[in-house]
């Protein structure tokens, strides 16, 4: 992982106050900071800049979170960590549907934002590291992966899948027919085991079906062992 002072992270938040405590703490760690008060100014910033990942208020007058953060998917696959102060199950599931990797209420304890936002830097440094050789390509008979391209193609299409996505479906498809629990998959690729896992795997799994499976198809690439856990067959 590269050093902290060369990640540059982007904080989106209405409440100036807000913006500016999480751009000093994360500061003080020796991380480049910028802010934006809204989302428009945002998305200039990460036109004219390259921004390793982005804090993310939902609830911003004019051009909201949820959407903000659907116009950077369309682009980027930058970690992307939502803060609001709602903070529901349902607030969650719709803010990691909309392509977030981690979600975090207000108000927040700012030693646990910054520890998210470390491992959502490691990991995603991993990923995109094409140094990392460890990772060996996956061909199934309906799952086709290029670990150093970081390409997926289920039915012999290629589909667009966010890093997280693209970490858990590698995890499961690396290993058919072994059954990973949520807390493995959570420890694996988030590679913490300290936060709270709530829906988060639940609802990214959903988006990976969503994403590589077939409406018309009665093939089910990600299966669900109730109780337990969740698992590709050896036959996917």
């Amino acid at each position: 992982m590269k050093e902290k002072k060369e990640f540059t992270i982007l904080v989106v938040d209405d409440d100036v106050d807000i913006a500016n405590l999480v751009a000093i703490q994360l500061g003080s760690k020796g991380y480049k900071v910028e802010t934006a008060n809204d989302a428009q100014k945002g998305l200039e910033i990460l036109k004219e800049q390259k921004i390793d990942l982005c804090i993310l208020d939902i609830m911003m007058p004019g051009m909201n979170g949820y959407e903000m953060c659907t116009r950077i998917r369309e682009k980027s696959n930058i970690p992307v960590i939502m803060l609001s102060a709602k903070g529901s199950t349902d607030d969650k599931i719709v803010g990691l549907g909309m392509g977030a990797d981690d979600y975090l209420p207000k108000p927040f304890n700012p030693l646990e934002l910054e520890a998210r936002v470390e491992s959502q830097l490691r990991r995603y440094t991993v990923l995109n590291n094409s140094e990392n050789g460890d990772g060996k390509d996956v061909h199934l008979k309906h799952i086709d992966i290029e670990f150093s391209k970081k390409l997926v193609s289920t039915f012999g299409k290629e589909r667009k899948l966010t890093p997280i996505e693209f970490d858990i479906l590698y995890l499961l498809a690396s290993h058919p027919g072994e059954v990973f629990t949520m807390d493995q998959i959570f420890g694996k690729v988030w590679e913490e085991r300290n936060f709270e896992i709530g829906n988060t795997i639940m609802v990214h799994i959903r988006r990976i079906r969503e994403k590589i499976e077939e409406p018309e198809s009665d093939v089910k690439l990600i299966k669900t062992v109730w109780g337990v856990g969740y698992k590709v067959d050896e036959n996917a």
